[in-house]
């Protein structure tokens, strides 16, 4: 993507982030504790995200909009219609890539 110009490629990774949402929403069935385990991300680190690069770029953007817009409702409405509660091997597998990711970080922080 380095032969594009900056105007091309943000509008590039700006229709990939609304792709990924689509996608998200059309499955509202992966939850996201699942997405932690897998891939280490969720729609509320998306949420998070954007809060962060508002700021970075002097914007005022609230969490829970961020959420609003992620979710494509209220988070507390998606919430009660979509997530269910995480099963105790979904919480053990959570834990796990957490204590691996400070592990990592541990040894990367040795070196």
């Amino acid at each position: 993507m380095q032969h594009l110009d900056d105007n091309t490629r943000t509008e590039l990774e700006a229709a990939a982030f609304r792709r990924l949402l689509k996608h998200l929403d059309d499955n509202k069935d992966v939850q996201n504790i699942e997405l932690m385990i897998l891939a280490d991300f969720c729609r509320n680190c998306l949420s998070k995200w954007l809060v962060a690069a508002a700021e970075e770029r002097g914007a005022e953007l609230d969490y829970e909009a961020a959420r609003d817009h992620v979710y494509g409702m209220p988070y507390a409405e998606w919430k009660a219609k979509y997530q269910q509660e995480a099963t105790p091997e979904q919480l053990a597998a959570f834990e796990e890539r957490q204590a691996r990711k400070k592990a990592q970080a541990s040894n990367e922080g040795e070196k």
